[in-house]
C-alpha cells in the first residue's frame, strides 16, 4: 500500500502532469451536477501548465463538455470518457465511437431496467453508459448485475467499476492508454508522466504511469498500484497550490539569475 508520507515534491523540469477530476480536483457530491473545481484550483492548473509548454491534462470518466465547463475559463488537453474521448494541445480530436444501433439497444435496456431501481440514474455519453447509485446504494449489487449482463451480451463492450457508479464503456479504453496516448505526443514527450487519482478507474493510469517511470499517486484510502497517497481532496488542492508557487518562484530565480548574469557581462 501507497505511504500517505511519500509523496514527492512536484518535479520543476521536464514532467508532464495529469489530473482525475471527481474525488481529485473535486470533492464528491451526491449528484455529478452539483461537482465544481475551485477557482484557485483551476487557477494553479493555469500557472502550472504556462511553466510546462501545455504538459497539463484532465483526465476523466466525464465528457470533455463537461470537462471543459468545469475548467473553464482554461482550456487544457483532456481525455474524457476514460479515454474514449481526447483532445490534444492543438485542439485535435480523437474519438471512440459505438456501433449507432449498439448504443440505441444498449440504452434502450439500461432505461428499461433502471425504472425498477427508484434512486439510480442512467447518464448516457454517447459510446458509455454510467449506472449511478450514490442516492441508492441498497441497490449496489443490482446494478452490477445488470451492467455485467449487458456486457455479456456485447462483446465490444466492457464493464468499469467506480466509487458508486458502473460505466459500461467500449472495450479497450482505460485512462492508462489515454495518458500513454498523450505521452507519445507533444508537449507531453520525453518527460516523466505525474498522475493523481481516487478511484478504481484511474489504477489504469498508475500503472501506465509507473510503467513508464513516473510518479503516481492516489488520493484517499483503498488498495492501489500507486506509489504515493495524498489523504483527501483538500491536500490535493494544497500540493497542487504549493507546485504551482514552487514553479513561479523557480521561474523569478531562473530569470533574476540571467538578469545579473548578463548585468556582470556587461
Amino acid at each position: 500500500m501507497a505511504d500517505l508520507l511519500s509523496v514527492p515534491p512536484a518535479p520543476t523540469e521536464n514532467v508532464a502532469f495529469f489530473f482525475d477530476l471527481d474525488g481529485t480536483l473535486a470533492g464528491i457530491k451526491p449528484h455529478p451536477d452539483h461537482v465544481a473545481i475551485p477557482e484557485p484550483v483551476r487557477d494553479a492548473l493555469f500557472r502550472l501548465s504556462q511553466r510546462h509548454a501545455g504538459a497539463v491534462a484532465l483526465i476523466s470518466g466525464r465528457s470533455m463538455a463537461e470537462l471543459d465547463r468545469l475548467a473553464s475559463p482554461y482550456r487544457f488537453p483532456l481525455a474524457g470518457v476514460h479515454g474514449a474521448e481526447r483532445r490534444d494541445i492543438n485542439g485535435k480530436t480523437h474519438i471512440v465511437s459505438l456501433a449507432q444501433e449498439t448504443a440505441l439497444r444498449v440504452g434502450q435496456q439500461l432505461s428499461m431496467a433502471l425504472e425498477t431501481l427508484p434512486g439510480c440514474e442512467l447518464e448516457t455519453k454517447g459510446m458509455a453508459f454510467a449506472l449511478h447509485y450514490r442516492q441508492a446504494p441498497q441497490y449496489e449489487s443490482a446494478i452490477v448485475a445488470l451492467a455485467q449482463e449487458i456486457v455479456s451480451h456485447f462483446p465490444e463492450l466492457a464493464l468499469q467499476p467506480g466509487k458508486c457508479v458502473v460505466e459500461i464503456k467500449p472495450k479497450g479504453i482505460d485512462k492508462g492508454a489515454a495518458i500513454t496516448a498523450f505521452m507519445q505526443e507533444a508537449p507531453f514527450l520525453g518527460k516523466r508522466p505525474f498522475f493523481i487519482g481516487d478511484d478504481l478507474t484511474d489504477e489504469a493510469g498508475f500503472a501506465a504511469v509507473n510503467k513508464l517511470g513516473g510518479i503516481s499517486i492516489k488520493v484517499g484510502a483503498g488498495d492501489t498500484q500507486a506509489k504515493s497517497r495524498l489523504p483527501d481532496v483538500a491536500a490535493v488542492h494544497q500540493w497542487l497550490q504549493n507546485a504551482a508557487d514552487n514553479q513561479e518562484q523557480n521561474a523569478q530565480t531562473d530569470r533574476r539569475d540571467g538578469y545579473e548574469s548578463l548585468s556582470r557581462s556587461i
